[in-house]
């Protein structure tokens, strides 16, 4: 016998109940010479902000190692697993503490790997928020290169003062590429 699927549910909007953990954004300690910001805004097809959003990222090291360390809910303070998790605010806004990655491989174009998880949404989005001073490395990317011309910059983060924003469009014009992982 074989059974039918479950149709799909949406998800959210009740992630502040168990999903956030103490340090979820803070991926490096205060203090830490390596230390940037990753922050932006979550919005709406409507052009307005979701303030209750849950945005998870994964990363290497700066050097590009990817980490296999177990711990990312109980930080220790001093070992970077490469993993974060924060719920946006009342004004849909959120922000790790991390480090900038590193090119996993010679020549690659660093960047965060992030999944949103919001009201409405029937499954997670999984998208990329590339580092905008790998100019040559961007230009060689396979999956920005697929991207059309007009669309890549939804997949670049900004650098600002003191890290990089990386505002994520759920609907819209302005609409972030979100990537089908195939395994859903």
């Amino acid at each position: 016998m074989t059974l039918a699927p479950t149709p799909g549910q949406t998800v959210g909007p009740f992630f502040h109940y168990a999903l956030p953990f103490d340090g979820g954004p803070e991926l490096v300690a205060p203090g830490d010479p390596r230390r940037i910001r990753l922050h932006g805004t979550v919005f709406d097809g409507n052009g307005d902000a979701v303030p209750d959003a849950l945005i998870e990222i994964w990363q290497p090291d700066a050097d590009g190692n990817v980490s296999r360390e177990p711990g990312s809910l109980r930080r220790d303070g001093f070992t970077f697993t490469g993993w974060g998790r924060v719920q946006t605010d009342r004004v849909g806004h959120y922000s790790f503490a991390t480090m900038p990655p590193g090119a996993v491989t010679d020549g690659a174009a660093p960047f965060f790997a992030i999944c949103v998880f919001a009201r409405g949404l029937l499954d997670r989005l999984f998208t990329r928020a590339y580092l905008p001073e790998s100019v040559r490395a961007l230009a060689a990317d396979r999956l920005l290169s697929a991207v059309p011309d007009g669309r890549r910059d939804t997949l670049i983060a900004a650098k600002d003062d003191d890290g990089y924003r990386f505002d994520i469009h759920l609907q819209g014009a302005d609409e972030t590429v979100f990537l089908d992982h195939g395994g859903r």
